[in-house]
């Protein structure tokens, strides 16, 4: 156990669920062997959600069950079409209350919240996500409403529980759609050879160590370069935001791939086509993927990607008028309101609006090799110091992180988005 807190650098979040994987791989083990029959496996999924929430949240816990009833109690009382404005309205009035009361308690008190509450905020807003994502599966008709059949008794509404609180998904992500989640539970048994399985197992677990260990390099190198308020040397400044901004992803990361892999020794998200089978079923991305990105726009879609296609359906789609704006405004929403949360949400959303633009007036022009390689290279620094300000300012939440940047002369990266939305 200490060894993996060390291992975890004290993050809380990730030691959970470090020790979630051996009750996943127990699951896999036991549905892919028929000793849980299917309505065995949502109990068991469902079941060590409630430990989990319990154990790691307290009293705290009853944010989640408390949404998970309403899902219930929404699908068993309204119509398919009136589910999802009900559901998205009462959980975000929900989630917003308690992000609210998290503010007065920094900002108002000067309190550090309890860790089990901030804990619990995390998981309900992945909880918003999943029951948001299903309302608007029986809105649209993908799904259909489990008491469209008279005769169906109260028993159908146990995957409907069990989306909502599987352990694998309670702390961390990637956001599963029901159907895929309900063909996951359903297809234990269809699952590939068992040495691919711990492969692929051992893989994510080595590249979270990796993650992990990253940080004390880039801590070392923070500590080396120092910053100076409205200092003379302007490249320090901006190296030093830098490599916090990566020591800050690095979290992010590692948090995310731990959570894959909790996932994946449950075997859900494991999909299979044309006799084959594969593990990216569910997945927020690759690091080394969404580091490389060389636009805003790209790195936007990369970053947290299951989250990114669920803001995409959820609001972007659906928006009449400046659907990038909306969709950045209400994910600053979702996140909670924060002034550091609001202005890196505007950065992002002016950067992308002007990677579009850009990108729109300069791709005719790049006709040769060199200067195609010339644009990516500089969009690639660009986006990287851009990213570094939304980075401090979404994680560092407070006003410390607005008037951070407004010290540092990476302010010009972002400032320069806006000026060439503006202008182009």
């Amino acid at each position: 156990m200490v060894l993996i807190w060390i291992l975890c650098d004290g993050n809380p979040q990730l030691f959970y669920q470090f020790l979630n994987i051996p009750f996943a791989f127990l699951f896999c083990c036991l549905a892919r062997h028929g000793h849980l029959s299917i309505i065995n496996r949502y109990i068991y999924l469902t079941l060590g959600g409630f430990i989990l929430a319990t154990v790691t949240m307290g009293p705290y816990s009853l944010l989640l069950f408390s949404s998970a009833v309403l899902l219930l109690l929404l699908i068993h009382c309204l119509h398919p079409m009136h589910v999802h404005h009900w559901m998205l309205g009462l959980q975000m009035f929900w989630q917003t209350c308690w992000h609210l009361y998290i503010q007065y308690q920094l900002y108002c008190l000067q309190e550090t919240p309890d860790s089990r509450l901030l804990l619990a905020i995390s998981a309900l807003m992945l909880m918003t996500q999943r029951v948001s994502s299903l309302s608007l599966d029986l809105q649209e008709g993908r799904l259909s409403s489990p008491f469209q059949n008279s005769s169906q008794d109260r028993s159908v509404l146990i995957p409907f529980l069990s989306y909502s609180l599987y352990f694998p998904a309670l702390l961390g992500g990637p956001l599963c759609s029901f159907k895929k989640f309900v063909e996951s539970v359903s297809q234990m048994s269809v699952t590939p050879p068992f040495a691919s399985y711990l492969g692929n197992l051992t893989s994510n677990i080595l590249q979270v160590v990796v993650l992990v260990w990253i940080k004390y390099p880039l801590k070392e190198l923070l500590k080396s370069v120092t910053f100076g308020v409205n200092g003379t040397y302007v490249c320090q400044d901006i190296l030093w935001i830098w490599i916090l901004s990566l020591l800050l992803k690095m979290n992010y990361y590692a948090h995310w791939k731990i959570s894959e892999c909790v996932n994946s020794a449950a075997g859900i998200g494991l999909h299979g086509h044309s006799g084959k089978t594969s593990w990216d079923g569910l997945s927020d991305g690759s690091p080394w993927v969404t580091e490389a990105s060389s636009r805003p726009s790209v790195f936007a879609r990369q970053w947290n990607r299951t989250t990114a296609a669920w803001l995409r359906r959820m609001v972007f789609k659906r928006s009449n008028r400046s659907p990038l704006f909306m969709t950045f405004g209400f994910s600053a929403w979702w996140h909670g309101l924060h002034p550091g949360q609001i202005l890196g949400f505007l950065i992002w959303a002016f950067s992308v609006q002007s990677d579009y633009k850009l990108h729109h007036f300069l791709h005719p022009k790049l006709t040769s090799l060199w200067r195609k390689w010339l644009y990516v290279c500089l969009n690639w620094a660009f986006t990287q110091l851009t990213i570094a300000c939304v980075v401090v300012c979404v994680e560092l939440h407070s006003l410390a992180s607005v008037k951070l940047l407004w010290s540092s002369y990476i302010i010009v990266f972002p400032l320069l988005s806006i000026l060439m939305t503006l202008i182009l």
